[in-house]
């Protein structure tokens, strides 16, 4: 796919400051009507449309189709690009809680204190006015599904955002979407300073987790016994990992080795919980199991730094096309290191996929409808279609070649972004 690079233009704007400012306004409020224009509509609902529109009332999609057929609204703000997707989804990210500033006090993705801590909520952390928010949304990122980081047993809860608004509760879309854990050498205990309470073998580390399940099953038999007496007092701990063995929150397992992979598929198996594999470097490996787990995976950046060795020292450019060949859902993430950057951006790791194996439709569908399918907000984003939120990323090109700009951003019908990234 190619074409040549396309400006952003506002139709009907009053050439006078004063008019500017006053339609700019008008257009970022939520209920001011909306129009996209592309030459391309990619709405991950179907086949792409030629010269395809956006219409975007109250902050929902009222329509999409080809231009030529689509009724536009008289006087309906305009904007234009070459190529209109939906806005992108990253499926796992620290940012929010993870600052750009690497420093102790905007650094609150991981407590190192305790191995198991399910009942610490990502909404209580998470930072909006973060500048990295701001970042990602310029190339396009309008959802992200960030929270607790990997490095301990049981991190924390995760929770999914928008890319707006000025607190959190205002940009919440799922205040919990999972639970983290991690199966791997940094959850481990280790050098002669290590916390006593972490596990310092693998095994260890699957016998704690097991042990913690087994006594939130017990504990969740009881608090419904019918005489409240002998009832146990609540237990904020054991509440959040009930909520797991009941299967409404999934565990998102970070392994890289396949032997953890396979330690979180017996988990998941004994205790029948819903489980989410992430980063999973390895999991080429397992393929078939993964496939007949049903288990989803959120890949590994693809240009994550192996360190020259270490968990992810067999990980691969090509995973992510290895997965989805083998039928495995899979979704793509930015991820996290504990040195900068803090962040990545998913469009380029969605690039490097789609450049070592996935399809421009497999590479897009991983970062939009099937990154929100697996994070649990499909019905809201990810696509564009009638009566979802009206968010959507805007380009002069062809979104996975390295010169090609993002050139407009929408969420929930206003426009947070014109200028090209």
């Amino acid at each position: 796919m190619s074409s040549g690079r396309r400006e952003i233009h506002l139709g009907h704007l009053a050439a006078a400051a004063g008019g500017v400012c006053l339609a700019w306004a008008s257009l970022c409020h939520g209920g001011e009507t909306l129009v996209v224009r592309g030459d391309v509509v990619h709405t991950m609902a179907g086949p792409a449309i030629a010269a395809g529109v956006v219409v975007i009332e109250g902050g929902k999609i009222r329509a999409v189709g080809a231009a030529a057929t689509t009724p536009i609204p008289p006087h309906a703000r305009e904007l234009r690009g070459a190529i209109v997707t939906p806005g992108l989804v990253d499926a796992h990210s620290v940012v929010g809680l993870s600052g750009y500033l690497n420093q102790p006090q905007d650094q609150d993705q991981l407590d190192p204190v305790e191995a198991i801590q399910p009942e610490l909520r990502a909404i209580d952390a998470y930072n909006p006015q973060e500048r990295l928010i701001e970042w990602l949304r310029g190339f396009g990122v309008t959802t992200i599904h960030t929270g607790h980081a990997p490095g301990a047993l049981v991190a924390g809860q995760t929770m999914v955002v928008k890319l707006a608004g000025t607190t959190a509760d205002a940009a919440v879309l799922r205040p919990v979407a999972m639970v983290a854990a991690t199966l791997g050498d940094s959850a481990r205990a280790t050098g002669d300073g290590a916390d006593t309470k972490s596990p310092g073998t693998r095994s260890k580390a699957v016998a704690m987790l097991r042990a913690e399940f087994v006594k939130a099953r017990e504990y969740a038999r009881k608090r419904q016994l019918a005489d409240e007496s002998k009832r146990p007092d609540p237990d904020l701990r054991l509440e959040a990992l009930g909520n797991v063995l009941a299967r409404d929150w999934p565990l998102l397992v970070t392994a890289d080795r396949a032997t953890d992979i396979a330690s979180a598929l017996r988990i998941a198996d004994e205790f029948q919980l819903r489980v989410v594999l992430d980063s999973a470097a390895e999991a080429y490996l397992l393929a078939d199991q993964i496939k007949a787990a049903g288990v989803p995976v959120i890949v590994h950046p693809t240009m994550r730094r192996a360190g020259g060795g270490g968990e992810t020292e067999n990980l691969s450019f090509e995973t992510a096309a290895t997965l989805a060949k083998a039928g495995i859902p899979i979704a793509l993430q930015s991820g996290y290191e504990s040195y900068v950057p803090k962040t990545r951006v998913v469009l380029f790791e969605a690039g490097l996929a789609a450049a070592h194996g996935l399809s421009f439709p497999q590479a897009l569908a991983a970062i939009t409808i099937d990154a929100a399918k697996i994070i649990g907000v499909a019905d809201r984003v990810g696509s564009l279609e009638v009566g979802k939120d009206a968010d959507i990323a805007i380009f002069d090109g062809d979104p996975f070649e390295y010169t090609t700009h993002c050139t407009g951003v929408v969420i929930d019908g206003q426009v947070m972004s014109t200028e090209p990234r």
